[in-house]
């Protein structure tokens, strides 16, 4: 099983690599770490518990050495070398009041991107739905289509968030006897039909108000329960307006850290529709600013992949973001995690991925595939024997046999210290796990020295602190004129 290894440092930063199995503190020591340390891209860090932002934090702050055209660090006057710092964003599900704030809809720039939000939001919060929901499910579509559309179109831009769309949820009250009553959002979109009947929010929701008044009702109930999760205040207030900047990651060296519980999965949906509108805004981006290359590298880092839930297309995404320059990292505890997601796309992501590294583990599944996918080496054998009688006689049988690489009971207690690596093109080898205190940026880190911990309060803390030559200008509250 061993491999001459890829030369190239850079050959894993442009693939996108499934990772399988290990523990938590193991798979953040002896991969997350290293690579996030390495500073040579924008990177997203699905971050469980903020362990990896408070313990690389400083580092990045510090950021990578600025190199010359030849590669060569760049030095100031007094020799010391220049730093290019990394943009550090923050978004917390665990606790919204040391986060920054995300609004979906600060990204919506078409008619189509409302559409993706809505299939992200659909996708992410159906919950145990069964099949024969699917009536509902679209016409939830509709409506949420609708009320999106004539809120991107028609809304002030500080009411483009959840909470205008809660609050035009919560208007729409139906009266089953009285078929011609209209609700104030019915009046809404009346107004605005008068004005463009072929206004595509206008188009949506005449689709939608098309079932009887029992089944609107049904439908409403459905949305409420849908959106449930935003009718918390915190919720509200973190969705209020944009800080994330999605689609700058790929202009500037960003470290964007999406924290979430790895327990409890209630708002794990506002992760994954980050990850939607980020490869969609980044895609576009690349496509019609910069000729199909982004000019910084974005790695995504998706530790825990299986508990942000499903990113939709990311079977397509994941075959078409490497032309991009981005690429994604999938770790999972087993495969059969990403196939009770993705069902029959599993095999599909799978296939994108250039590497895959097993960490090691016991689930049945992914000990059989990866015992499949080393396949056989061949072995000698040979038989002696031997008869005693009147003449006594001897045998010789050589014998060439197919034996597994590595056994399935061999796999699940691999050595702990130990990994194996599947590159595309290269045969899979053993290797040892990377021990985090060789990397030249480890002193950096709050594992080296607890004085270098990252306090997350104290950068979300925006409040100014004014220096004696600082220049400001005092505005009276009365003096601005406000816009509606």
């Amino acid at each position: 099983m061993m491999s001459n290894r890829p030369k190239n440092p850079a050959y894993a930063r442009n693939k996108n690599v499934l990772i399988v199995g290990g523990s938590g503190s193991g798979k953040t020591r002896f991969w997350l770490k290293p690579n996030l340390l390495q500073m040579h891209s924008s990177y997203v860090i699905t971050d469980p518990k903020a362990s990896v932002l408070i313990e690389c934090g400083k580092a990045l702050e510090r950021g990578a050495p600025v190199l010359d055209a030849k590669g060569n660090p760049v030095k100031d006057k007094h020799g010391k070398p220049l730093y290019e710092p990394y943009v550090i964003k923050v978004f917390n599900t665990i606790n919204f009041k040391k986060s920054q704030h995300y609004n979906p809809f600060s990204y919506i720039h078409s008619e189509k991107d409302i559409l993706k939000l809505v299939t992200a939001l659909i996708a992410n919060t159906k919950g145990d739905g069964k099949a024969g929901d699917e009536f509902w499910t679209k016409a939830e579509t509709l409506l949420y289509t609708a009320l999106i559309g004539y809120i991107h179109y028609e809304a002030p831009e500080n009411e483009q968030n959840f909470a205008t769309l809660l609050e035009m949820l919560n208007s729409m009250d139906v009266r089953e006897d009285d078929e011609d009553y209209q609700n104030p959002v019915d009046v809404m979109f009346e107004e605005l039909k008068k004005k463009n009947p072929n206004h595509f929010a206008v188009r949506q929701y005449v689709k939608f108000k098309m079932a009887a008044g029992k089944t609107l009702k049904s439908i409403l109930v459905s949305c409420g329960a849908r959106l449930a999760p935003f009718d918390i205040q915190e919720v509200r207030d973190i969705t209020m307006y944009d800080e994330l900047e999605l689609d700058k990651l790929g202009d500037r060296k960003t470290a964007l850290f999406l924290i979430m519980s790895d327990t409890d999965a209630t708002f794990n949906f506002l992760i994954s529709m980050i990850y939607t509108q980020l490869f969609n805004l980044l895609c576009e981006k690349a496509d019609d600013v910069y000729n199909g290359r982004l000019p910084v590298h974005v790695r995504c880092l998706i530790d825990e992949c299986a508990n942000i839930g499903q990113i939709p297309n990311l079977e397509k995404l994941i075959a078409t973001i490497r032309s991009r320059e981005i690429s994604a990292c999938l770790v999972l505890q087993a495969k059969s995690q990403l196939k009770a997601i993705y069902k029959d796309n599993a095999d599909t992501i799978i296939g994108n991925c250039d590497a895959q590294i097993f960490l090691g583990g016991s689930e049945p599944t992914t000990l059989k595939d990866l015992n499949q996918s080393l396949g056989k080496e061949t072995i000698d054998t040979f038989n002696t024997g031997e008869s005693r009688g009147r003449e006594q006689s001897h045998s010789l049988n050589y014998q060439k046999l197919g034996h597994d690489l590595l056994s399935v009971d061999e796999l699940a207690v691999l050595d702990g210290s130990k990994c194996i690596l599947q590159l595309r093109g290269v045969r899979p080898f053993l290797s040892e796990k990377y021990d985090l205190t060789k990397h030249p940026n480890y002193p950096l880190t709050s594992d080296a020295d607890k004085k270098n911990a990252f306090d997350i309060e104290k950068f979300l803390n925006h409040r100014l602190t004014l220096k004696p030559e600082d220049r400001y200008t005092v505005v009276k509250p009365d003096e601005v004129k406000m816009d509606r």
